[in-house]
């Protein structure tokens, strides 16, 4: 097999394990969050999912920027533009999110908890897939320059 088709295979299943265990520390941030805003704070779970996604948002976008796509970071002014992609990106997965989180909980008699961690994966999918391309995609660096 030619090293021109293994090394951006293997390239992207490295950034996509990257992204994938920063989804995994943004769930449980996510799911702690969740469960503070209703059980402690009482806000209504559908509310608060919508408060912790942000708050997620945020701190994904810090750290897949510095770590997951390094390579391809957004720095000076183009951080905020990065920023404002992803909270495009993922703000447009927050009734997708939102929506499995409503059906799960009121037709699937799940918790809300659980229900949470169910619809994160098809959401968690969909915001790689646009991240990669569109948030990052214009800082692409060449792999030989």
């Amino acid at each position: 097999m030619d090293g021109s088709v293994v090394r951006p295979q293997r390239a992207t299943l490295q950034r996509l394990g990257q992204f994938s265990a920063v989804g995994v520390a943004a769930t449980a941030l996510q799911t702690g969050l969740l469960w503070l805003f209703v059980d402690v704070g009482g806000l209504y779970y559908l509310l608060a999912a919508v408060v912790s996604i942000e708050i997620t948002i945020l701190s994904q976008y810090v750290v897949n920027n510095a770590w997951t796509f390094a390579d391809r970071a957004n720095e000076g002014d183009a951080f905020f533009g990065g920023l404002v992609r992803t909270n495009l990106v993922r703000g447009s997965a927050i009734p997708i999110q939102t929506g499995l989180l409503f059906v799960f909980v009121q037709w699937g008699g799940l918790g809300y908890l659980v229900a949470n961690l169910c619809a994160i994966v098809p959401s968690g999918v969909y915001r790689y897939v646009l991240d990669a391309r569109w948030t990052w995609a214009d800082r692409i660096v060449s792999e030989e320059g």
